[in-house]
């Protein structure tokens, strides 16, 4: 069966991204080399894993013609406007920034990892 396991995040600093992740989510880690770290859902066996890359260079976000692009960016469902802003808050607390440009008239916040990926808190039904 073909399925989707683990979102693979590159980066220079490994600790970091595993301390705001790994606090965010609570997921746990489930594997760990010097390169390369994964934690993964207690509940639905998702992972997100980070990879050292010496070369890293955060992406732009929106992006800008000659800038570095962003390849993808991670979606996290909140239930509420009052879970989306608890998730915001504690994200800021761990080292997130919100981006300054915003979409989705409240449906979702774009907000960047302390290693620039971006990511959204989005309203699912």
């Amino acid at each position: 069966m073909l399925g989707l396991k683990t979102v693979v995040l590159e980066c220079k600093d490994i600790p970091q991204l595993l301390d705001f992740y790994g606090q965010l989510l609570k997921w746990p880690v489930v594997y760990n080399i010097d390169t390369f770290v994964r934690i993964q859902s207690k509940d639905t066996g998702m992972c997100i894993a980070f990879q050292y890359d010496e070369d890293y260079i955060p992406p732009v976000w929106p992006s800008q013609v000659g800038k570095q692009q962003m390849m993808s960016h991670l979606d996290f469902g909140v239930s509420d406007k009052d879970e989306m802003e608890a998730a915001t808050k504690k994200a800021i607390e761990l080292g997130a920034k919100v981006t300054e440009e915003q979409y989705g008239d409240g449906e979702w916040i774009t907000l960047v990892d302390p290693a620039g990926h971006p990511f959204c808190f989005v309203l699912w039904d």
